[in-house]
């Protein structure tokens, strides 16, 4: 397994303060559930039910991504992104993801993963690449909507994510490629 945490070296940029990121369908050693895995690795591509709490005070919307910095590329692997929840929004349900949006809040857009799919892509770590870490993350961000494309690459995406995040509730789950 790499060591690499993306967040950790965002936090030498702008540090953020961190809130609490639970879910019901992770369990407490991380390995993810058949349920949240890959349909090429016997699993069903639900991406799991996630809850937060502790944000800060001056949140006015959230954003969920996925991202698996221990893909073989040198740009990682993203395999959810949804941005524009509504502030009063503190958990998405078990299936959130599913292609369409229509398990996801009026007013979420979900955009494109890096299988260019707009839906919750579970892991599919390659054979021979080890223990691969999935970084479920809840940015708690300073403007009401963020304004991107509905076919934006994630690359962007995270710029704002950065320039406009206030915190962020981090969850890992594992997944083999052994």
């Amino acid at each position: 397994m790499f060591d690499y945490n993306p967040y950790e070296a965002l936090q030498g940029l702008k540090p953020l303060p961190t809130f609490s990121l639970v879910s019901s369908d992770v369990r407490g050693d991380g390995a993810l559930d058949r349920a949240q895995l890959g349909s090429s690795h016997g699993g069903l591509d639900r991406s799991p039910q996630l809850s937060w709490t502790g944000f800060p005070a001056q949140t006015r919307s959230f954003a969920v991504t996925c991202f698996d910095p221990d893909a073989p590329s040198a740009s990682g692997w993203w395999h959810w992104a949804v941005v524009n929840l509504a502030a009063t929004q503190t958990s998405l349900p078990t299936d959130a993801g599913a292609a369409g949006g229509e398990n996801l809040p009026e007013g979420a857009l979900m955009l494109p993963n890096d299988d260019r799919e707009r839906r919750y892509s579970g892991p599919t770590p390659p054979p021979g690449t080890g223990v691969h870490r999935y970084f479920f993350v809840v940015h708690a961000l300073d403007v009401p909507h963020v304004d991107v494309s509905t076919d934006a690459a994630l690359a962007g995406l995270g710029m704002q994510l950065f320039f406009h995040g206030l915190g962020r509730g981090i969850l890992v789950g594992t997944a083999s490629g052994d």
